[in-house]
């Protein structure tokens, strides 16, 4: 279940409970914002996982793109050893291993960069959703906790 309709649902609860007069306290059905709760606390991981599938996506592509390095600086060098005959020829197939290799390591730290920002972007909304969601959570708790007509406390569990 997704996270967000959870907290719709927590939202709807809300909305429908009674207004207790001259507070700001309302009166919720205690059974279902704990089975929302309950809810949650199941979700709330599975976005976690998410973002760990994530992370060992953004490695995976950083080895991919290690691995496509390595593999154009190995055929960088052995054009090189191949076209070894000639002055003018070495030079010129120096100068190109370079710039493939340049343009290798270039590609490699941009793919790097994308994978690093895609992951933190994602991360951080995540973050984000979590927070605001443990904020209306607390929010919640300490409605349920206020004493606003020397009613009993309710404590939890």
């Amino acid at each position: 279940m997704d996270i967000l309709h959870l907290v719709d649902r927590l939202e709807e609860l809300f909305n429908e409970g009674r207004l207790i007069w001259f507070t700001h306290s309302v009166s919720i059905n205690e059974e279902k914002f704990l089975d929302i709760i309950d809810q949650m606390r199941v979700t709330i991981p599975d976005e976690i996982k998410k973002a760990q599938q994530l992370l060992n996506q953004r490695d995976r592509i950083l080895a991919q793109a290690q691995e496509e390095a390595n593999r154009t600086l190995q055929l960088a060098r052995e054009k090189g050893e191949q076209v070894v005959e000639k002055d003018s020829i070495v030079q010129a197939a120096q100068a190109r291993s370079e710039q493939i290799i340049s343009q290798a390591r270039n590609e490699a730290e941009i793919t790097r960069r994308d994978a690093d920002a895609y992951v933190m972007e994602t991360l951080t909304k995540i973050e984000s959703e979590v927070e605001k969601y443990l904020n209306q959570v607390r929010n919640g708790i300490q409605v349920l906790q206020a004493d606003p007509q020397g009613k009993k406390k309710i404590e939890p569990k």
